[in-house]
């Protein structure tokens, strides 16, 4: 019998945050040696961990008013991990923290595209 594949795994979104959390373990390394590395870490693990968490848990909530809001607290906490990206910037680089930057800031707009158009399908 052939395996199911979530749907969820097809969504550009979610792919795109569980990206983000493998490449903030590649991070971590660096952030292990330094003490204040480390205490920032322990914060980004729960901001960054939640992104894709309040995905996968408003999806499985299903396409009803609970889906946007989950969607707007993985925005709240993609929002603070690059707060948290910008305070490691000394011990990241730029260029590191730059494409971090990036990605966050474009998974942001995705997530806003994804609860207008939410929005727009509860209202009719």
């Amino acid at each position: 019998m052939a395996e199911r594949r979530d749907r969820l795994e097809e969504l550009e979104v979610y792919r795109l945050a569980m990206q983000l959390w493998e490449l903030f373990w590649q991070d971590s390394e660096r952030r292990a040696k330094d003490f204040l590395g480390r205490e920032i870490a322990r914060q980004m693990v729960r901001c960054i961990g939640s992104i894709a968490a309040n995905i996968e848990e408003g999806y499985g909530r299903g396409f009803v008013k609970e889906y946007p809001q989950h969607l707007r607290y993985s925005q709240g906490s993609a929002r603070e991990a690059r707060g948290w990206y910008q305070r490691v910037l000394p011990l990241l680089g730029r260029e590191l923290v730059q494409g971090r930057d990036e990605m966050l800031s474009r998974l942001i707009g995705m997530l806003s595209n994804a609860i207008q158009s939410l929005e727009r399908k509860n209202r009719r």
